[in-house]
């Protein structure tokens, strides 16, 4: 029913050893080289969210698992292990699509049990990479969660947003809706270094223009700041300066966390492409995936007078709270004596 004339295979041709519940068929086309589309009949969408999980919000919906933006830091590429898929390659060319997600989730929010409570998009893959040009998933999606009464939030990297303005614009009449755009690598030379199928930083701020411009609040999620690459204040500095110019609401800023597989798969990109990082990575993270909470202070710190300087909303940094001790017994210094060479 989608993609007509293009290749399709038996399941069980697709990708020996591949187990896809509800799997309809596999699909490839030229315009996406090297990816194949595993289009499922999925049996639920609404995804509860753990209760330990300390995010606002207490249900997603992920139209599609894997993503084409490849970021080399993504935290959600364990989850394609759970497919008997590898969070490296495959996360990023196996993208399974499940293609009556609108139908399945009008189906559960019209259940008396459902309290319309927050939904977030785009907390896992994102739901505009760029196949939705071709699914055009997410305005049933939009359409199906307004019009039950149920807020929402969506968070991208992807200008293909633009074409739902119109679509979030008319929901936010009907119940709460929040846009939010990932951008945390201004340089393009390193943004298509370690987020190669990404939109390009220029790309992401005009889309916060153009959200801005509807009518819509727009924050920017400056995540994850890479340590040594992008935490200094000449960088953040220009890009706070440069979302706060596009019109940004405010600003949420993250370190890089490196769970599971991803951590493997992150320095080995580290290793071929800033080779003498390496050993200050496997330092400050060790045997763990979070960087060391001095760390996320000193960050913290270095990052709330820009925000300041430029006007910008403090949503959220990590590193909030008291006054942290360096597990070396002495107290933190703080910025700007304090340096990421020191963890």
């Amino acid at each position: 029913m989608r993609w007509d004339g293009q290749r399709a295979e038996a399941p069980e041709q697709a990708l020996p050893g591949l187990a896809l519940r509800g799997l309809v068929r596999s699909v490839r086309t030229p315009e996406f080289d090297g990816v194949t589309f595993h289009e499922v009949a999925a049996r639920s969408a609404l995804n509860k969210v753990h209760a330990a999980s300390k995010v606002p919000f207490g249900w997603t919906v992920n139209p599609m698992r894997g993503c084409l933006h490849a970021c080399t830091y993504c935290f959600a590429r364990p989850t394609h292990e759970y497919l008997d898929l590898d969070a490296g390659r495959d996360f990023e060319t196996q993208i399974v699509v499940k293609t009556n997600v609108v139908e399945v989730l009008r189906a559960e929010l019209a259940r008396r049990s459902w309290c319309r409570e927050h939904v977030a998009l785009g907390t896992n893959t994102d739901p505009y990479q760029r196949a939705e040009g071709r699914y055009r998933l997410m305005p049933g999606i939009i359409d199906a969660l307004a019009g039950s009464g149920t807020p929402l939030s969506v968070l991208t990297k992807g200008p293909l947003l633009r074409r739902d303005l119109p679509v979030l614009r008319a929901a936010a009449e009907q119940v709460p809706v929040s846009v939010a755009v990932s951008l945390a690598v201004l340089d393009p030379g390193l943004q298509q270094s370690v987020e190669p199928g990404t939109p390009l930083p220029q790309a992401r701020l005009d889309l916060v223009r153009a959200i801005r411009e509807h009518g819509l609040p727009c924050d920017v999620l400056v995540a994850p700041v890479l340590p040594w690459l992008t935490d200094s204040t000449e960088h953040l500095g220009a890009l706070l300066s440069a979302i706060a110019a596009a019109g940004a609401t405010g600003v949420s800023v993250m370190a890089l966390h490196l769970r599971g597989p991803v951590k493997p798969y992150y320095l080995q990109w580290l290793a071929r492409e800033h080779p003498a990082l390496v050993g200050r990575y496997r330092r400050l993270y060790g045997d763990g995936a979070y960087v060391p909470r001095e760390y996320r202070r000193w960050l913290a710190e270095r990052v709330a007078p820009l925000v300041r300087r430029h006007g910008l909303a403090r949503t959220a940094f990590e590193g909030d709270g008291a006054a942290p001790r360096d597990w070396r017994g002495g107290t933190v210094p703080s910025p700007p004596d304090l340096q990421p060479a020191l963890f």
